[in-house]
Formats: C-alpha cells, sequence, structure tokens
C-alpha cells in the first residue's frame, strides 16, 4: 500500500480553547462547553443556522471540521471528494442520556425527536456532509482510547483504492463536560507524512 500520503492541516478543540495547526484561532476560559461552542461559533463567523440545533457532540465535530476545511478554501457550493474517518469512546452517550431522561419525564411515553435524532454518533457526519458537500465514504468508530494505527490503517486504504481524492480524519470525544476534538486531513500531496508518529505528535499539540 502507497504510504506517501500528506497531513495538510489540523484542528483541536480542548480545554475551552480551539487551535489549528497549532496556533490558538480561539479560547474562552471562564465559561462551560455548551457557552464555549455557542461563542466560538459566532467569533470564527461559521455559517450554518442548524448549528444551534445540534446536540454537543456533532457542535464539537462540526466546528472543529468548519475551522479546518474553511481553511483549505473549499469550495462549499461544488461536491468534494473528500471521506470522513471519525472516532470516539463514547459514541453518542452524552445524547443518550438525554434522551433516556426525556423518556422518563414523559408519561404517555413521548421523547422529543430533536434529541432522538441524535442517538447516533455518525450523525455529526451527516452534518459535515451537508455543509461541505462531501458524498464519499464515511465512517465512526468506537475505541477506548485514541487509535492513531487504525485511523492511519483505514484513511491509507481509501485513498490507495482509489475511493476518494482526501480523508478527513480524527477523534471527537464528548461526555458530560468532558470534551476532546482532534481532525486532520489527508491529502496526496504535500510537505508532512502521514504517519503514526505526526498522527500522535499533532494530537498532544
Amino acid at each position: 500500500m502507497n504510504s506517501d500520503y500528506y497531513i495538510s492541516s489540523f484542528c483541536s478543540i480542548k480545554n475551552n480553547t480551539i487551535s489549528l495547526n497549532g496556533s490558538k484561532v480561539y479560547s474562552d476560559e471562564n465559561i462551560e462547553f455548551s457557552e464555549f461552542i455557542k461563542a466560538a461559533y459566532k467569533s470564527l463567523n461559521t455559517n450554518y443556522p442548524k448549528f444551534f440545533k445540534m446536540d454537543a457532540l456533532s457542535k464539537l465535530a462540526f466546528l472543529a471540521a468548519d475551522v479546518l476545511l474553511k481553511n483549505e478554501n473549499l469550495n462549499s457550493e461544488e461536491e468534494n471528494d473528500i471521506a470522513i474517518v471519525f472516532s470516539n469512546k463514547a459514541s453518542s452517550l452524552d445524547t443518550d442520556r438525554k434522551h433516556q431522561k426525556s423518556i422518563d419525564n414523559e408519561e404517555d411515553y413521548f421523547p422529543s425527536p430533536a434529541v432522538f435524532v441524535y442517538t447516533l454518533p455518525n450523525i455529526c457526519i451527516g452534518e459535515i456532509s451537508i455543509k461541505y458537500k462531501l458524498f464519499s465514504e464515511n465512517s465512526f468508530f468506537i475505541f477506548e482510547n485514541f487509535n492513531a494505527q487504525h485511523l492511519l490503517d483505514y484513511s491509507s486504504s481509501l485513498l490507495a483504492t482509489g475511493k476518494t481524492d482526501k480523508v478527513l480524519c480524527g477523534w471527537v470525544e464528548l461526555d458530560g463536560d468532558q470534551y476532546d476534538a482532534y481532525l486532520y486531513l489527508v491529502t496526496k500531496t504535500g510537505t508532512t507524512t502521514h504517519n503514526k508518529k505526526n498522527i500522535i505528535k499533532f494530537y498532544n499539540t
């Protein structure tokens, strides 16, 4: 398998800070996640009104992807051949809890459909795909911990078999007040080699 693929850019959101390629683009240390992510959306001029209806996991993934893909100067009016490979530990557990609570609070068993629609972790992929017209392969994997080797192998396979031109990869974890997003874009040309060492290095940046 061809290993000559490259990381063109990466974005992380953690500790109330958003970074692009290692440089801080937004930070607010004194507010909880729900307020932080809304404030970041407004500050970064994100244009996607449905954002405010998303669950917390989708907001986290969407904003990280939006920061990264805007930096790539993609044309959101045309279809982009970019696959998505995401992973996390908690799946959609944060939203699952809210869904169960809405069931428990309804005497006639009529849970909130607005919450129910987000009870799968891969729904966040759909939101990103709609905004940037990404209609290639997509997958969401659940691991106990961040799995750089799997991201490397799976994305390289997609590129090597010609299923896509680029791959948006990463880890998007949210459980209660704990969250951690790290996304990066793999391309066929560039200067930073897509290997396990660099994936982990940028994750820890």
